[in-house]
């Protein structure tokens, strides 16, 4: 037997990775499902974003899980909503016809709600500290039946300052529980935590690695959600012989998507979950023989084709989780050759972009979309090219004649335009171009509309007396929050406070830090009052 049905996993599993087109363990996998399968041993395994470790803890407790048991089987902590969002759909993608109920507990997202959904009865938790505590206190989270505690990122949740309510969560725990922990690095604090709450363990680790190859340009727009089809026909103008993979999340998106490429003239195939397995093939095999064009597919129909050279990848939608991104984009940028990887970003997933940024280590810059004009300007400079090229090495004799015939209809200039205007249509009009609405730098300056990175003011309760200084901000900031001084702007130092300001995704998470840190206290640093700033 080979690939993950080495692992002794069922049928029922088998199926729903098979599925998923998941074809081989990772090694974070193969080193991790055995010993949580096969033996009684708790598990501390160091690995990074990227590496497949959610499907190694995963499969597992799918495996184990009792149907006759109605009780919480498992809780998940992860240090962000947006991972324990990412986890859940992990869960629900991998247990197949299981009737496994997975219930995730986030803040910033009504509570109400999470409390009728845990009310309906769940199987499988997945939360941040903060919310499962809340969960607790108010009765409506009991773990006394729990099987496995995962604690996901744990040196994440430990520079979040959330790991004091970790041990707390994990005291709610039967003893007899399994137990996992998931970290990209050992601090002592880590390794201390599993030693006072885990049992016999096993340490795993897989080999670091780069996640994000170096020779890939990471970029992204930020468009509004009704101009991103319009931005993907221009990213496909701007690059007459592009051959890449455009990432959909849906099957509807795919078809859709497809069919309007194909009525305005664009290369373009299909690739999604309901195509059967030989059309794939077909697919896949003339597109490769052309090299060029585009594949529109999901994530699920991507998975195993074997297409290494890639110009670009695009983003249509961003996936949900950073492995997904990693995966997807890992199929540019090969044997040396530099790859594109573009992603369309409507304001609402600024936040999604940025985890996904963060914890697949990857720089993605913004970038802004050539407008009508400079289409324009492009597509001329492309033809001139194109000319200059026909010119210099194709025999084009056989047009001679016809040529002359032509040039006696009237002025040379007036000939060549008409010509131009016959094969070309309207292709160099500026309408044909619609207005695609994008964050500018002066957006961004006003904090007007459309701005995804407006600016927050935080009031920081240390002034000059206390010896302040705007260097010993940032430090404070960095060391409890991990955000860098360059994010950090605008410092009014006072005698006994002092304000700065930044995005507000990192206001956010400086606000979450301190509070969680502050225990019930009032936290050193908080939102600034509209009267304050």
């Amino acid at each position: 037997m080979t690939g993950f049905s080495a692992l002794g996993l069922s049928e029922e599993i088998l199926q729903a990775l098979e599925e998923k087109g998941f074809e081989n363990p990772t090694p974070i996998q193969e080193l991790t499902i055995p010993i949580l399968l096969h033996s009684d041993k708790d598990v501390v395994g160091q690995a990074q974003t990227g590496t497949g470790k959610t499907a190694a803890f995963a499969i597992p407790i799918i495996e184990k899980f009792d149907p006759n048991n109605k009780h919480i089987q498992a809780i998940i902590l992860t240090p962000t909503r947006e991972l324990a969002l990412q986890v859940s759909e992990e869960f629900k993608s991998l247990k197949g016809k299981k009737k496994m109920w997975v219930t995730p507990v986030y803040g910033g997202a009504s509570i109400s709600m999470q409390i009728r959904d845990l009310e309906k009865g769940t199987h499988v938790v997945v939360g941040t500290p903060g919310r499962v505590i809340d969960m607790i206190d108010r009765g409506k989270l009991k773990l006394e039946h729990v099987k496995f505690v995962v604690l996901d990122e744990a040196d994440e949740m430990l520079n979040m300052g959330f790991i004091d309510d970790v041990e707390q969560i994990v005291k709610e725990t039967p003893a007899d529980r399994r137990m996992l922990l998931f970290s990209a690095t050992m601090p002592d604090r880590i390794l201390s935590l599993a030693k006072r709450h885990m049992g016999k363990y096993e340490m795993v680790s897989v080999k670091k690695q780069e996640l994000t190859n170096e020779s890939i340009e990471q970029t992204y727009y930020e468009v509004p959600e009704r101009d991103k089809f319009d931005a993907l026909t221009r990213i496909l103008d701007m690059d007459a012989n592009i051959y890449g993979i455009v990432f959909c999340n849906t099957k509807v998106d795919v078809i859709g998507i497809t069919s309007k490429l194909n009525e305005l003239g664009y290369p373009a195939e299909a690739l999604h979950g309901d195509i059967a397995q030989n059309i794939r093939e077909k697919v896949v095999k003339q597109f490769k023989t052309e090299h060029r064009g585009v594949l529109v597919a999901t994530d699920v129909a991507a998975r195993g084709i074997d297409i290494s050279d890639l110009s670009h990848v695009i983003n249509y939608s961003l996936p949900q989780d950073p492995e997904s991104y990693v995966h997807r984009i890992g199929r540019t940028g090969r044997a040396g050759k530099t790859g594109k990887a573009i992603a369309l970003v409507p304001n609402s997933e600024k936040r999604k972009l940025m985890f996904i940024s963060k914890l697949s280590r990857a720089e993605i810059k913004k970038a802004y979309l050539p407008d009508a004009v400079e289409m324009i300007k492009l597509k001329k400079e492309r033809i001139k090219n194109n000319l200059l090229e026909i010119l210099a090495h194709e025999r084009h004799f056989e047009y001679g004649t016809f040529a002359h015939e032509l040039l006696e209809l009237g002025e040379p200039y007036e000939i060549v335009a008409a010509v131009l205007r016959y094969g070309l249509k309207d292709e160099l009009d500026p309408k044909a171009y619609k207005n695609i609405r994008q964050e500018t730098h002066d957006d961004k300056r006003k904090g007007g509309k459309g701005s995804s990175n407006s600016s927050q003011r935080l009031f920081i309760a240390k002034g000059r007396n206390d010896g302040i200084n705007p260097r010993k901000i940032l430090d404070i900031i960095f060391e409890e929050a991990q955000v860098e001084g360059r994010l950090i702007d605008d410092i009014k130092i006072l005698d006994n406070f002092s304000f700065f300001s930044t995005r507000a995704e990192e206001a956010d998470m400086i606000v979450e830090v301190f509070r969680r840190k502050a225990k019930g206290k009032k936290p050193l640093i908080v939102l600034a009052k509209p009267n304050q700033r």
